[in-house]
C-alpha cells in the first residue's frame, strides 16, 4: 500500500523540486496533493515528466486524507497549518526554520541521524513533526558526520557563498532582472536584498543578532549542535552571491584526535550522500554550477591546516533546492516508510 502525499507551497521553487523529486525516486505515493494559498487554486503543476497537478487551497485541505505532508511555505504558514496537520494524524516533514530547535522536534538528516525519526510520532509522545535543517547546515553535517565519528570535531570555521534560490523564486528573478538590466545600462533597484546582487557579493543573509551575527550564521552553529553534537563549536561567515542555484562552503575544522589528509580522504570517499573529486589541477574540483540538478554532496580541496593541531580544511557544495531542501524532506520521507511507521 502506498503512501498519499501532500506538499504544501507546491507552487514555490523548492514545492515544485519536492514534487519533482518524489517522482524521480519512485516515492510509494498513491495519491499526490498540491496545495498553496487561495489565490494559486486551480493552477497547474508537474508530477514527474508527464502527470499534471492542480493546485488545491491549503487552508481548506483535510490532512486527515493524507499520511505525509512536505511542507515548504514559510515559517509563518508552517506555524498554522503544521500543528493541525499534525494533530490529524499526517505526519509533517517541515523545511522552514518554525520547529528546528524545538527540543521535541528531531532535526534530521537521513545520511547523518536517522534513528531520531523513531520518537517523531505522537502514539510514540512526539508531535508528528518532523524539521529540515537550513540548507547550509544540511550539506554541511553530511560531510563533518564521518570526521566527527572518528576524530571527534572541536571546531568548525565556515565561510558560506549561497545563491539566491535559497531566497526563494523572487529573489532569482531579481539576479536575472539586475544582470539584464546592467548590461543594458538600467539602474539598479534591490528590492529582495539589501544591495545589488548582480555581479557582487552580500555578506548578510537573515536578520542580524545582538551580537553581529545575522540568524543564518546563528542557525548553522545551533543545527550542528543538535544534529551532530552539542560540544562542537561552530562560527559562520553566510556570504549571498550572484549563483542561481548551489551553495558552496569553505571548511576549517579542528579535531580531538590526529587525522591525516588520507584517513581524511578516506572517509570522505566513502561518506552517505559525499563524493569527493579532488585532484589538484585545473578543473580538478566542484563548482555550484557542476553541483546544480545533483543531490550529492562534492568535496574537493582537500588539505592539511598547518596553523592549528589537528586541522584540516576543504571545500564542500551541494545544490541548495535538492540537497538542502526538497531531497532531504524527502529522503525523510523514505525513512518514514521504510520504518513503515503510521502518525495515527
Amino acid at each position: 500500500m502506498g503512501y498519499r502525499v501532500a506538499v504544501v507551497g507546491a507552487t514555490g521553487a523548492v514545492g515544485r523540486e519536492m514534487l519533482q523529486t518524489l517522482a524521480e525516486r519512485n516515492f510509494p505515493a498513491d495519491t499526490i496533493h498540491a496545495l498553496a494559498s487561495t489565490k494559486s487554486v486551480g493552477k497547474e503543476v508537474s508530477y514527474g515528466d508527464d502527470q499534471i497537478l492542480k493546485i488545491e487551497a491549503l487552508d481548506k485541505f483535510d490532512f486527515s486524507t493524507a499520511d505525509i505532508a512536505l511542507f515548504s511555505a514559510g515559517g509563518d504558514t508552517a506555524k498554522a497549518f503544521a500543528p493541525k496537520a499534525a494533530a490529524a494524524g499526517c505526519v509533517v516533514i517541515d523545511n522552514s526554520s518554525a520547529f528546528r530547535m524545538d527540543d521535541d522536534v528531531p532535526l534530521i538528516v537521513p545520511e547523518v541521524n536517522p534513528e531520531t525519526i523513531d520518537g517523531c510520532l505522537i502514539k510514540n509522545n512526539g508531535r508528528n513533526i518532523i524539521a529540515n535543517p537550513n540548507c547550509s547546515t544540511a550539506q554541511l553535517v553530511v560531510a563533518l558526520k564521518p570526521l566527527h565519528d572518528a576524530f571527534s570535531v572541536k571546531r568548525v570555521v565556515v565561510s558560506t557563498y549561497q545563491a539566491v534560490s535559497g531566497a526563494g523564486r523572487p529573489a532569482m528573478d531579481e539576479l536575472f532582472n539586475q544582470t539584464k538590466g546592467i548590461f543594458v545600462n538600467d539602474s539598479v533597484q534591490p528590492e529582495i536584498f539589501t544591495k545589488q546582487i548582480a555581479f557582487n557579493a552580500i555578506p548578510h543573509i537573515d536578520v542580524f543578532l545582538d551580537d553581529g551575527f545575522t540568524k543564518e550564521e546563528w542557525k548553522m552553529s545551533a543545527e550542528t549542535k543538535k544534529i551532530l553534537d552539542p560540544a562542537i563549536e561552530l562560527v559562520a561567515h553566510c556570504v549571498r552571491i550572484p549563483v542561481f542555484v548551489g551553495h558552496s562552503e569553505a571548511v576549517f575544522i579542528e579535531t580531538n584526535k590526529p587525522m591525516t589528509e588520507k584517513a581524511v580522504r578516506s572517509l570522505l570517499e566513502n561518506a552517505p550522500g559525499a563524493i569527493v573529486v579532488d585532484h589538484r589541477a585545473n578543473e580538478g574540483y566542484v563548482t555550484p554550477h557542476e553541483a546544480a540538478g545533483e543531490d550529492a554532496v562534492y568535496i574537493s580541496r582537500i588539505r592539511q591546516d598547518p596553523t592549528v593541531p589537528n586541522g584540516m580544511v576543504f571545500w564542500c557544495v551541494s545544490d541548495n533546492l535538492r540537497k538542502g531542501a526538497a531531497l532531504n524532506s524527502v529522503q525523510i520521507a523514505e525513512l518514514f516508510a521504510e520504518r513503515k511507521l503510521s502518525g495515527r
